[in-house]
């Protein structure tokens, strides 16, 4: 397949599609686990820790780039493969299987989508932009000062509306990739017998587990719960 097929006909975006999303899966997986350092008592140093590495190391820097580069990629490529899809039903089915041939989330893959991309833009505006342009107080441990993300994160998840809003974005994340974690391996052709059941279970629970941790944090934060399980080590 020629690289401009990648990116004009319908198998190639689906490629791009699954590339991108196996890239943005691993990067939830890494957020996840920076991120998690809220849920427990004492990881507001860590996280905050986490959070100036993060954003000062010069790699990290460079991959954020291309991290914004596959979510437009897989956004725009997602778009344009669900209009070539409906563009291309002359008329619609007088009499639709629905569930039985495929679940509602994977029919509404855009919408899903859609949402997330709004929640996206409220967690950047929230978050990102402060961090990267200024607007954060700034916290000292052992002599060194670091900006104070963890309080930003206090204060935003104090309204109701907004850990409300939150919640919906990572249910809404849940869905998406409930399919889009199985399909990305699938349109990749790594499909075997015995190793896509393997693969759907697991797609199944990273679709559960990694949603309701991020899920849980702005409810943590707002109730002023914390999980004592001792401290966290980061390699930060």
């Amino acid at each position: 397949m020629k690289w401009k097929q990648l990116f004009s006909s319908s198998v190639g975006r689906k490629i791009v599609m699954a590339l991108t999303g196996i890239f943005l899966i691993v990067f939830l997986v890494v957020h996840c686990y920076v991120n998690a350092n809220v849920l427990f008592r004492g990881g507001e140093e860590n996280f905050n820790r986490a959070a100036h590495f993060m954003s000062t190391n010069l790699l990290v820097r460079i991959m954020e780039v291309g991290l914004f580069a596959g979510f437009i990629l897989h956004i725009v490529q997602g778009y344009l493969l669900d209009w070539t899809n409906r563009s291309r039903r002359s008329a619609k089915y007088a009499v639709t299987a629905g569930n039985l041939t495929s679940t509602w989330y994977s029919r509404s893959m855009a919408i899903l989508g859609t949402l997330i991309l709004l929640f996206l833009i409220v967690h950047l505006a929230h978050f990102w932009v402060p961090s990267r342009f200024g607007g954060l107080t700034d916290v000292e441990y052992n002599g060194e000062t670091y900006h104070n993300l963890y309080g930003r994160m206090k204060d935003i998840f104090s309204a109701e509306w907004v850990v409300a809003l939150y919640v919906l974005g990572c249910f809404s994340l849940g869905w998406h990739l409930l399919h889009g974690f199985q399909s990305a391996f699938q349109t990749m052709g790594w499909n075997h017998r015995r190793y896509t059941p393997l693969i759907r279970g697991i797609g199944a629970g990273f679709s559960v587990i990694i949603p309701l941790i991020f899920a849980l944090m702005p409810v943590f934060l707002y109730f002023g719960w914390e999980l004592d399980l001792g401290s966290i080590t980061l390699l930060f």
